[in-house]
């Protein structure tokens, strides 16, 4: 069975003067442990998408299912990261980590170890009580990352979430990030504008066309290498890019 199922995706927004068309008939699959990243025009419907699967925006007709269940909202399967990392700068690394926990009343014994376990894992138990203001864009990242994995979702649902980054800390954080997801063994959705990240990153990327979006294109990426990083270095790497950018490109 497949960890999620999109069908039949279409959203059409309404004002007094038209009707404009964003999202036209998306169906796609994706099995439990996937790596999988949404490209496309500016403009065209991807956070919108992402939205919709995530059970924050009801599509105008069609369905997403999660392990065969249909998805009629907010689902605690399913975690979000956004652009920014909405950390409180009030609370300390734990807290920010520990805040989701509490509200929902999961804050045991067991998960306060797992909160330590999780920032020794991944070279935060030392800024555990800092700031967000005095942690770097990359560790900011991460502790977001682990504030969402805490939670336990089967899915994770990532929107331009190095967008705010320079370039080489974007390098690394996205390596180290896909390197967490991987590890944690999660399903993963990230919507990006950038080719080459996507291609480093995922196992299989869907192009979606200029508005009204429909999916032009599901390239599965098959490289050598492990790591985002190394990736960019396989010889077939280019290829791939160049396969998304010219069918980004085209008019249709």
């Amino acid at each position: 069975m497949d960890k999620v199922n999109v069908k039949n995706i279409s959203v059409n927004y309404h004002s007094l003067k038209a009707e404009t068309k964003a999202l036209k008939n998306i169906s796609f699959s994706i099995k439990e442990g996937e790596f999988v990243s949404i490209v496309g025009p500016s403009g065209c419907g991807k956070s919108t998408l992402l939205n919709i699967i995530a059970g924050l925006l009801k599509p105008s007709s069609g369905e997403v299912y999660l392990d065969g269940t249909l998805i009629k909202g907010v689902s605690s399967k399913i975690g979000y990261m956004f652009q920014k990392d909405n950390l409180f700068e009030w609370l300390t690394v734990k807290d920010n980590i520990s805040l989701g926990l509490k509200i929902q009343k999961k804050y045991t014994h067991e998960v306060k170890d797992k909160i330590d376990d999780f920032l020794i894992k991944y070279d935060l138990k030392d800024f555990k009580n800092h700031y967000p203001n005095e942690l770097s864009g990359g560790m900011r990242q991460r502790v977001a990352l682990i504030r969402t994995l805490i939670l336990d979702p089967d899915v994770l649902l990532l929107d331009e979430p190095f967008s705010a980054l320079d370039y080489q800390t974007r390098l690394n954080v996205g390596s180290e990030i896909c390197g967490i997801i991987k590890k944690e063994g999660r399903t993963a959705i990230m919507v990006t504008h950038d080719i080459a990240e996507a291609v480093s990153i995922s196992e299989r990327i869907l192009v979606l066309s200029k508005r009204p979006a429909y999916i032009k294109k599901d390239v599965t990426i098959d490289l050598k290498e492990e790591t985002p990083i190394k990736r960019r270095e396989d010889e077939n790497f280019r290829i791939y890019f160049d396969i998304i950018w010219k069918e980004m490109d085209k008019s249709e």
